[in-house]
């Protein structure tokens, strides 16, 4: 399938062929501390102003959280008890959130696998985090992450171990693109959160368990290595290792595509994240990810592509997306290319671009070559989740939500013919 590269990134990048982005100044993603030592709101916490995102956290009746979480914290009295502290509410915003998405958690008018309420309810909290004035000291940074972690699924949440049953580990994303229409949602958050700790019968008759994350759309929590400690945990030998693994992102418009390659490379500035950062690579100048460790410049998928695009094209067709974007030995310009990488050229994009898509999957893959090269990985892109009511006030509507239900169940379809 040919694939445009240009506009396939724009698609990638805002799940909509948008117009190209004003780069944001330096000071767009900068962060002032008050002189008691609080932090000041950040961009993507600013957004919170909006009345929408309350509305999210209170129809999904989420708000008992960030109503009684401010007094949680007054009543810790040591830098223990704060940890602690941190790390249980975030486990059970995760765990509210997923049984929410189950039907298992009954409240609010909003369809129970709308991602946007875990979002907004979580982002909600960290501003009461940052405000929290304790009559000792603590590492603020280590308590955001703590809590960042746990809220998301990367503790707490391991496979059972039960004999008999294979286990797929996914993650998904929050929602992003939200300077441009706040009530986005994400099918990829959306659909981790229906997964998580479901078993499911794969096509081959076999029982599977699986585990999910949401990772952040936010470039320095990929610096500091988010996708290795929620992947590196389930690829460990042992009984709790996943037999595949998989990312999954919003996409294209229209399509489910299994990406062939990830490439080691950030290109899409001038994109943003959802702090307002860029990544510091453009298509014609790519950069390596910070902190990545050390790796090929792409990386093929082991996912079962073939298995998967036979099987499944309805309501969406699938397919296998063999695009790259590279700059070829000897030259200095990016070419793009239909049928993979040549030998010796430097990666500028993947099949889903440069961004933080791509970079899931060049990461967690990386990481399955090291530890664990037999394991079946790779990347899954979803269309693109329309239907929002024109009326900016509405904040779902039957389209929206239908819409979310066939991307979702798609999901799980394709998840059932991995061969394990």
């Amino acid at each position: 399938m040919t694939i445009p590269r240009r506009s396939a990134l724009a698609a990638t990048l805002l799940g909509t062929a948008a117009a190209l982005l004003p780069a944001p100044s330096a000071q767009a993603h900068a962060r002032v501390d008050h002189p008691d030592g609080t932090a000041a709101p950040d961009p993507e916490q600013a957004r919170l102003a909006d009345a929408r995102t309350t509305a999210l956290t209170r129809r999904a009746a989420l708000d008992t959280f960030t109503a009684r979480f401010p007094a949680a914290l007054a009543g810790t009295r040591t830098p223990a008890e704060a940890e602690d502290l941190v790390r249980a509410w975030g486990e059970a915003l995760f765990r509210s959130a997923v049984d929410r998405a189950q039907g298992q958690r009954p409240g609010g008018d909003l369809p129970a696998a709308d991602d946007r309420p875990l979002y907004w309810t979580r982002l909600a909290m960290t501003v009461q985090l940052d405000s929290w004035r304790p009559g000792f000291a603590v590492d603020r940074a280590a308590l955001r992450a703590r809590f960042e972690d746990c809220s998301r699924g990367l503790t707490g949440n391991a496979f059972t171990g039960r004999p008999g049953l294979r286990r797929i580990f996914v993650s998904g994303f929050d929602p992003f693109g939200l300077d441009q229409e706040i009530r986005r949602a994400n099918p990829s958050g959306s659909a981790a959160l229906q997964l998580n700790g479901r078993r499911i019968t794969l096509a081959d008759g076999t029982r599977a368990e699986l585990r999910s994350v949401v990772l952040p759309v936010r470039y320095g929590d990929f610096d500091r290595g988010i996708v290795e400690r929620a992947f590196g945990p389930r690829m460990a030998a042992g009984p709790l290792a996943a037999h595949a693994v998989t990312s999954i992102s919003q996409g294209y418009p229209g399509l489910f595509t299994l990406e062939e390659w990830a490439a080691r490379a950030r290109s899409a500035d001038p994109y943003p994240d959802n702090t307002g950062a860029l990544s510091g690579g453009t298509y014609d100048h790519p950069v390596p990810p910070a902190g990545v460790g050390p790796g090929a410049e792409f990386i093929r998928t082991t996912l079962p592509a073939d298995a998967v695009t036979a099987a499944v094209q309805e309501p969406y067709p699938v397919r296998l997306n063999p695009t790259v974007t590279e700059i070829p030995a000897g030259q200095d310009a990016p070419v793009d290319r239909e049928d993979g990488p040549t030998p010796g050229s430097r990666a500028v994009a993947g099949g889903g671009g440069g961004y933080l898509s791509n970079e899931v999957a060049y990461r967690s893959n990386r990481l399955r070559l090291e530890l664990a090269p037999r394991l079946p990985g790779g990347h899954l892109h979803t269309p693109v989740l329309t239907g929002l009511p024109a009326d900016p006030a509405l904040l779902t509507g039957p389209e929206f939500e239908a819409n979310e239900r066939a991307i979702t169940d798609e999901v799980l379809a394709v998840l059932t013919h991995y061969a394990l």
